[in-house]
């Protein structure tokens, strides 16, 4: 899956050879096909290890290969038209089975197979892979996603619009600048959410985003809501899904915050380990109640863009700790690039 969502229709393209997701997969596949060939052709149970031997003396040393080859290529791959690609794959894969059959005979007696029986092998098995990351492609198609992407948008509740608007004019009288500077911040907001949000961003116009949500809410729950940023460590060129911030920081006022007499605090941490982004968020918990209904839907809609924009190699967590409620998301880190 490539790193952002073009809404200009499907286009067919190769799988992103450097996406763990896409990896595992690869390994799973072969493996399941190559397990079952070996089942099928073995003339009894006792004959299955022989084959089993046979196969994988070969296939798995051919497998490693060529996916350590396709990561190193997989910037270049990605920059030629899809059917060359396949082509180029398709020949890559043969030119690395000769290789790898002609050095194995040497040293592994169990290979007696053609080479032409290993070809037409790993023919099949690799277009098998590119029609199935073709059709998981059109699965996960423009169409679809835009429909999740709007689905996940949507989940910005109307109150907050109308709370937003009452804050601001209650303060238009005594406060003519700070509401003025509301208004702003509720443009840039609603702007954003009305935008075209297919593509990353980068991480430090989410946070600027979510800065100017918490300022709104400030408006309306006064001193109930304290706000603690740690984003020194914070790394500003890192691109990410957008809004995927935003709805969980609503979800930790309107769950967290709201139910609460007293003040409570949301804390925000973002940084970054091993070339990865964390961040994680936190908000207090009351087990009684009902405030926390809504939670899992909009978790459930933030899990699913970052599947759609970063596959296996991101994740979310969430956790609660006595009285507090964590959400803990961790995805690629991928810098902007400069101009």
């Amino acid at each position: 899956m490539a790193t952002s969502i073009n809404q200009n229709g499907y286009r067919a393209a190769l799988p992103n050879f450097g996406n763990l997701g896409v990896l595992l997969r690869i390994l799973v596949i072969v493996n399941a096909i190559v397990l079952l060939a070996v089942v099928i052709k073995a003339a009894s149970l006792g004959a299955i290890g022989a084959e089993l031997l046979e196969t994988f003396s070969l296939v798995q040393p051919l497998l490693i290969l060529t996916l350590v080859t396709l990561m190193a290529l997989n910037r270049s791959l990605a920059r030629i038209p899809y059917y060359l690609g396949v082509v180029t794959v398709l020949a890559l894969v043969l030119v690395l089975t000769s290789a790898l059959y002609h050095g194995a005979r040497h040293y592994v007696p169990v290979v007696t197979s053609s080479l032409e029986r290993y070809w037409l092998l790993v023919t099949m098995v690799t277009a098998m892979l590119l029609v199935y990351f073709d059709l998981r492609g059109r699965a996960l198609s423009p169409a679809i996603a835009e429909a999740r992407l709007q689905a996940l948008q949507a989940r910005i509740r109307p109150h907050f619009l109308f709370n937003s608007i009452n804050a601001v004019l209650s303060l238009v009288r005594q406060e003519p600048k700070r509401a003025e500077a509301a208004l702003e911040d509720m443009a840039d907001l609603f702007r954003v959410l009305m935008a075209d949000n297919r593509e990353l961003t980068p991480l430090a116009r989410e946070v600027e985003l979510c800065r100017q949500y918490l300022d709104l809410e400030k408006l309306r729950l006064g001193d109930r809501l304290t706000i603690e940023w740690h984003i020194d460590n914070m790394p500003k060129d890192a691109l990410v899904p957008p809004l995927v911030l935003q709805p969980l920081l609503e979800n930790a006022v309107y769950h967290g915050i709201e139910p609460r007499t007293e003040p409570g605090a949301l804390s925000i941490n973002i940084y970054a380990s091993r070339d990865q982004v964390h961040a994680v968020l936190k908000n207090p918990y009351a087990r009684d109640g009902n405030h926390h209904g809504g939670n899992k839907m909009a978790l459930a809609n933030i899990h699913e863009r970052l599947q759609l924009h970063f596959d296996a190699e991101a994740s979310l967590n969430t956790k609660i700790g006595g009285d507090s409620y964590e959400v803990h998301i961790v995805m690629p880190y991928h810098r902007q690039k400069s101009a």
